[in-house]
Formats: C-alpha cells, structure tokens, sequence
C-alpha cells in the first residue's frame, strides 16, 4: 500500500523503521508516542489532496502536523495517516500590498523573519518555532493583537484542501461560513495550505519589564498590576508569571521612548503598594523578542498544561493565583487581552470570548515518564479552585476536556453555527483529530 501512495505524491512517504520516520512522528509534548502507518512529508498541495484522498479511501485517520505544538498530539495518529506541511514553509511577502503569502507548514519565526525585513509584522505568537497553522486557526495571541487583532482576525484568505480533497479558496467573498469558521474554529474544516495574512507597519523596537516579588508578598502589588490594565496604552501587553517569585509587569512593542515612560508609571504604582526584590527591564528588537520564549530542549520534556479566560480578576482570584505550593516546574502566566482584541465584533469570526481581560495558564514540564500522574495532577489542582472566576477557555489552551472543553471555549450560538459549517464540509467526521466540533449525524 505505501508504494502505490509514493506513486501519488511528490514528497516522501514514511513507514515505521525508515530513516526519519521516529523524528517525523516526534512532537513538542514528548507524553506523545504514537506510531502512524504512513507520514506524508508533502511538497505541495497536490500531496494534501492525494494523501487526504487515500486517507479516506483507506479508512485511515487523519493527524496535520506542522509546529507540532498541540499539548494532545492530534497530530500524531495512531495507525493512522500524518499529513506532515513542514516542507511546505515558504513565505513570501508582497512589501507594496502589505501581504503574507505563508504556506500551511511555515513557522512563526520564519513568518516574523520575512515580514521584519520589510519593516512590517502581524500577530504571530509568542514562540517563534509554533506553527503558524494551529496557532492562527484557534485564535492567535501574540505581542500585538493588542494593537492588532489576533492572527485570525488578519487573515485574508485561506487555501483549504477539503474533506472531499478539493481546493477551496476561503475569504469574505469565497465560501465566507468557511472563512469565518476557519478563524477561531481550529482544525475541523480542513487542511489549510495557504494564509494570506494582513501586515502592519513594525520598525521592530521593544521592551520587556518585570517586577519581582515573592509569592508571599505579591497580593497588593498584583492586586494594583490588574487595576492599570484595563487603561494600559495598546502598545503594553500586561503579563504575570508565577514561578519561584511573581513577576509582574508588561511587554512593550512600539515607540521605545514611549514605552519606557510608561513603564517607569507603572513600576512607580507597583512600589508604592509594595516594594519588589528584583527588577529587569530589558529594551529588545521584535525579533529577539518573538525568539526569547524558544524551547531550546526541544521535544525532550513531557508537558500538560491548564487554561482558563477571565473576563475579570477579582480579589479573590488572584489571591487563588497566588495560592500555589511552588513544588516542581509548575509555573503559571497571565497575559491581559483587550485592545485591538475586543474591537472586532464578537459574530465577526469563530474565536469565542472577545471579552477576556485575561488569560491563564498553569504548565508543567518534566522528563520522567513515573511522575506522569504527579505533574498532571499538580496542573489541574492548581487550575481547578479558579475554575469559578473563569469566563471559558482558549481552544489552542485545551487538553482533553473533549465536548466539555468545546462548551467553554464556544458560546452556545458559535458551537451552533461550527456545528453548521462542519455538516457542510466535512460530514463524515474526517477531521476530527482535533478539538473536535462534531457533525450532526455523529450527535444522533
């Protein structure tokens, strides 16, 4: 069977004990060792149609892996087939239009790479080797969706290989149920071959601040942190992070003057309400700062995480934030929403919860498979008591909540309307190794 699904493809086919076929089915979440019958490493789209067209002739689950960041590993099918995009990872931008051109397998680092040489940017993440695919078709924070929206709101248009191996062009002119499903709704319509992003003009000038306080004396400091959020300039991304101290302060993309104004405003409120132990303001390139959070272990560590939105961070909320036991790599981050974020309109697009004040998220990492149980654990224990401030969930933030996790992550009315679109494009389920937004007929 592989040789005649060779004979389909350009790009090359793997088998279980072929060179590169354990580093091909190796994902960011080292929890995840499945073994697919075949991985497609494709060239071009002709390899998605022909791969997703054998998939389904031959009973075979489709797993789309590009960054392989997903914590589940739905990329990764079991006996199934990989639809492997990192070879497709070229980018071209049109610098007069304002236009990115970013094949389906690209990473964000070489999407921010390109765009920076022309002096512009889109939303792209945090992480520069993130898929740009998973990250954009769940949502897509990043340093500047406070300014300009998240990646999917910069979407233009979308190439989409489709259940039935057709090539749809996705947009607000072309099959707009799709376009509008395919920012927000994550993997469920199809494979995305090609984005067209919208860019902004970036000079790539930023800063990172951080306050440092001890967990036991960080309340009132962090209590006067959320308080400046809501009237913080666009250009300020509030963030906090728990680990062995809380660190609270902000990143900074633009005007560096500006922003270091601001943040001596805002260091100057947090001292005056508690003293920290350290700071670090750091004044960095764009570049440098979308590179800062690269895992450089690479797939070594295991991983889980827990997430929750937060249309507010009431007192008691942050003192549960607060209230974690410090044991192992669990740490815990806070990024604030808002801006450019909240500005779209909520029918606008599939991404749920426009809303948010912010995000939480409580991870842990390790390497031994023993303590498998522990660390999951911890993650969910320290999530668990703020589960009755949180508003939902980021869908690119899920685990294995399964149908549960889909109803936090949607409204009643956007899990509908998903609901709808997926009946048009994708009835029998083919996709569905993903968060998963089942069809009618498999409800009944």
């Amino acid at each position: 069977m592989s040789t005649k699904l060779q004979a389909l493809v350009n790009g090359r086919v793997l088998e279980r004990g072929d060179e590169g076929y354990d580093a091909a089915r190796s994902v960011w979440n080292a929890m995840v060792d499945r073994r697919p019958r075949f991985i497609v490493q494709c060239r071009a789209t002709s390899d998605v149609i022909a791969a997703v067209r054998f998939a389904t002739e031959h009973a075979l689950e489709i797993g789309v892996r590009c960054g392989g960041h997903g914590i589940v590993g739905h990329a990764v099918p079991d006996d199934g087939l990989m639809i492997d995009l990192r070879p497709m990872h070229d980018v071209h931008v049109d610098a007069e239009r304002r236009r990115a051109h970013v094949q389906g397998g690209a990473l964000l680092g070489a999407l921010d790479l390109a765009a920076q040489s022309h002096g512009l940017a889109t939303t792209a993440g945090n992480v520069s080797h993130t898929g740009v695919g998973g990250l954009t078709l769940g949502g897509g924070m990043g340093w500047l969706a406070r300014q300009h929206g998240l990646a999917c709101d910069n979407v233009v248009a979308f190439e989409v290989v489709t259940a039935a191996g057709e090539v749809l062009r996705a947009s607000a002119e072309s099959h707009p149920d799709l376009y509008w499903a395919l920012r927000g709704g994550g993997g469920n319509f199809g494979v995305v071959t090609e984005f067209e992003f919208a860019l902004h003009s970036e000079p790539g000038n930023a800063i990172s601040a951080e306050l440092h306080y001890p967990p036991h004396g960080a309340r009132d400091a962090m209590r006067r942190w959320r308080d400046l959020a809501p009237d913080a300039p666009r250009q300020a991304t509030m963030t906090a992070i728990l680990g062995e101290t809380v660190s609270l302060g902000l990143v900074w993309v633009g005007n560096p003057e500006r922003g270091a104004g601001y943040i001596d405003d805002m260091a100057a409120a947090l001292s005056a309400v508690s003293e920290p132990i350290a700071r670090d303001i750091a004044p960095l390139s764009y570049l440098d700062l979308q590179t800062r959070d690269d895992d450089i272990e690479g797939h070594a560590w295991r991983r889980y995480w827990k997430g929750h939105y937060f249309a507010e961070l009431g007192d008691d909320a942050i003192d549960a934030v607060l209230a974690r036991d410090g044991d192992g790599p669990l740490n815990a981050e806070i990024q604030a929403y808002g801006g450019a974020i909240a500005d779209v309109g909520d029918a606008e697009t599939a991404f749920s919860h426009r809303e948010t004040a912010f995000e939480f998220v409580a991870a842990t990492k390790w390497t031994d498979p023993a303590d498998d149980d522990q660390r999951v654990a911890a993650a969910r224990a320290y999530a668990a008591p703020l589960a009755p401030f949180a508003s939902g969930a980021y869908v690119n933030a899920l685990t294995d909540e399964g149908d549960a996790g889909l109803t936090r992550a949607y409204t009643e009315h956007k899990l509908a309307r998903l609901i709808a679109v997926k009946d048009a494009y994708d009835p029998a389920n083919v996709f569905h190794l993903n968060q998963n937004i089942r069809p009618t007929v498999s409800r009944a």
